[in-house]
């Protein structure tokens, strides 16, 4: 597989259109002792842990491999963290890991899918509400794991009253905990110089570690022909870089305490405040009533670590006991101008990254993203080789009140009300026109493939875990897709956890998004049994082009799905279609334009051979004998 202009291509010239899966939703979290985040045991023993048998455990690969290719998501968007790495501390690598991830790529590769290594992360690490980074991050810059969510640096499931808040843990990511950790990671030269880690500048310490340990794992894999490339981080959040008003919060989710950042370190040291507590719904943010921060007066920092910020001249407790702040416009300005996080700290970042993986492994792609429905750094054409925009989309009204609306929804780039199931879909196509528009113009004409997309299937109270109806999910999994194909983007869909239960989801922050579940699985000789809204989420597609795609559409009621595509006279392997057993186990009627066909049911493939009177060619598809 390779780039070229816009497209992916294979080794004939054709083109590829890549769908798959985000494997998989508990690999964010140790496997010993088990790390889903509703369990404390052992949860701050973090050098001592291990997370070999995530996505599942190496007698399971075949079981899950052939499940996956069988429905077709032949291009896997690998899911590992620097934590499982490099846990044990600095410069001390995993290796029972790192062999573990290389027989599960390569048997992947035996069922002919590809993948890419996501190094992921949400909030930093598990320790301040999400995942990703080793906990002896968080201790090289001065602060307590034991202390973070006393002091309101960090919401985490496990020390959290449940219920837990539906999609609470967000918010962490504009907390002091993961928030600091995000500047220092990124923009740690400017914003705190006085901050050294053995010495050694607490920016540079920290990527130099990050990128190594996933250079370790791109040295394994190399020899993978199945191994596309790798993802620079997932989800990169600016932290502090760019916040223009530190005596105010912000937040992605209005949801529970939200200091503002001021306010945040001062609780670092022991400060406690009395705060709105909040909650975030269809007509936008709202206060539902007041929490005491920090009654006992807990500081974050170790004893013998001040705040970084406040050693970084940010700010300082005054003699009346009250913070004040020093300098407003410390993470906005630099040497005299406004800084950028993207173009100032996320894309220098990338290039390093790209920098390092490619001496290890030349012909990686690197896979690249932001923040969820937000545009990714510009790029010169060549300044990052073999550069992919992995940007991620959501339908974010069903994906945070957990419920799917139909033809009502909301368009985050107008923040404006829109009504009609016709009109919803063209904002939908809009949004993801828009991404893959951003890498024509700005990105030297890469490839968009949206790196996440996906629906929770704890919708409405878990009411079809009762009644076993999965036809509001399967609805809105269908709106996300349709929207995709009008745009002709590949996909990795968030996600397949092979552990996944009713009770606990994908074992993380009560998320529930995963398209198989042990707790749906009646027949283990069953492909579909364990599936969720299979009747959206598989479906027909064009796996390789003989030329360009124009037109693709699948109209689920149906089972119509129509292609277009115009052929590159270039090209003399044929066009071929997966065609699932799902829809058209009873046969299907095939529609050509032009030239010939042939079915066969036995790999789910229709092969098409075009001819060369015309430059453009049709395939019809419908459910029955033909």
């Amino acid at each position: 597989m390779h780039i070229d202009g816009s497209w992916f291509k294979d080794e004939y010239g054709r083109t590829l259109l890549l769908r798959g899966v985000c494997l998989g939703g508990s690999s964010k979290v140790p496997t010993r002792p088990d790390g889903a985040t509703h369990h404390l045991e052992g949860f701050f023993d973090h050098r001592n842990v291990s997370f070999v048998g995530r996505p599942f455990p190496l007698e399971e690969a075949d079981e899950h491999f052939r499940r996956l290719k069988h429905w077709g998501f032949t291009f896997l968007r690998f899911l590992v963290t620097w934590e499982a790495i490099e846990h044990a501390g600095p410069g001390i690598y995993d290796q029972d890991y790192l062999e573990y991830v290389t027989e599960v790529a390569a048997r992947a590769g035996q069922y002919g899918i590809r993948l890419f290594i996501d190094p992921h992360q949400d909030a930093w690490s598990r320790f301040t509400g999400g995942d990703g980074a080793p906990g002896w991050t968080l201790e090289a810059a001065g602060m307590q794991l034991e202390n973070l969510v006393e002091s309101g640096a960090a919401v985490v499931h496990n020390q959290a009253p449940l219920p837990f808040p539906r999609m609470l843990w967000p918010s962490n990511n504009m907390r002091l905990g993961a928030a600091t950790m995000y500047t220092l990671f990124f923009g740690g030269n400017d914003f705190a110089p006085r901050t050294r880690v053995d010495g050694e500048p607490v920016q540079e310490y920290l990527q130099r570690h990050y990128i190594q340990s996933i250079r370790e794992l791109a040295v394994r894999l190399s020899h993978l022909d199945n191994v596309a490339g790798y993802d620079t981080l997932n989800e990169p959040y600016p932290g502090y870089v760019g916040w223009r008003d530190l005596t105010r919060p912000d937040a992605q989710v209005w949801k529970g305490v939200l200091p503002s950042p001021l306010q945040a370190m001062a609780l670092g040291e022991g400060a406690t405040f009395d705060l709105p507590v909040w909650d975030h719904g269809l007509l936008g943010r709202r206060s539902t009533g007041r929490r005491t921060v920090n009654p006992r007066g807990v500081r974050l920092w170790r004893e013998d670590r001040a705040c970084v910020w406040r050693d970084n001249g940010v700010w300082e407790m005054g003699a009346d006991g009250r913070p004040h702040l020093l300098r407003p416009a410390h993470f906005t300005h630099f040497q005299g101008r406004r800084v950028d996080f993207d173009a100032d700290y996320l894309k220098p970042f990338a290039m390093r990254f790209a920098g390092q993986i490619q001496r290890a492994d030349p012909r990686a792609m690197i896979f690249f993203e932001g923040t969820p429905s937000h545009h990714v750094p510009a790029f010169r054409p060549g300044e990052i080789p073999n550069l992919v925009n992995t940007s991620h989309w959501y339908d974010g009204l069903t994906l945070f009140t957990k419920h799917f609306h139909g033809p009502f929804n909301a368009d985050y780039r107008t923040l404006r009300p829109v009504f009609g199931s016709r009109s919803v879909r063209h904002m939908f196509a809009s949004q993801l026109a828009d991404m893959r528009r951003w890498s024509e113009e700005k990105m030297g004409g890469a490839p968009t493939l949206i790196g996440e997309f996906g629906i929770p299937f704890d919708l409405d109270g878990k009411r079809a875990f009762h009644n076993g109806n999965f036809k509001v999910q399967a609805a809105a999994l269908d709106a996300s897709f349709r929207a995709l194909e009008a745009n002709l983007l590949g996909c990795t869909l968030w996600n397949y956890t092979a552990d996944n239960d009713n009770r606990w989801g994908d074992q993380w922050n009560e998320e529930d998004l995963s398209i198989f579940s042990r707790d749906q699985q009646t027949d283990s000789n069953d492909v579909h049994s364990g599936g969720r809204a299979l009747s959206a989420a598989v479906r027909p597609y064009a796996v390789c082009t003989a030329g360009e795609p124009l037109h693709m559409a699948f109209e689920r009621s149906g089972r119509l799905f129509r292609f277009t595509f115009r052929h590159d006279p270039g090209v003399t392997a044929p066009t071929e279609i997966y065609v699932p057993d799902f829809h058209y186990g009873a046969g299907v009627q095939v529609h050509v334009s032009d030239g010939d066909w042939q079915y066969r049911p036995e790999t789910q493939t229709l092969v098409y051979r075009h001819t060369l009177q015309q430059p453009v060619h049709e395939l019809i598809l419908r459910p029955g004998r033909g």
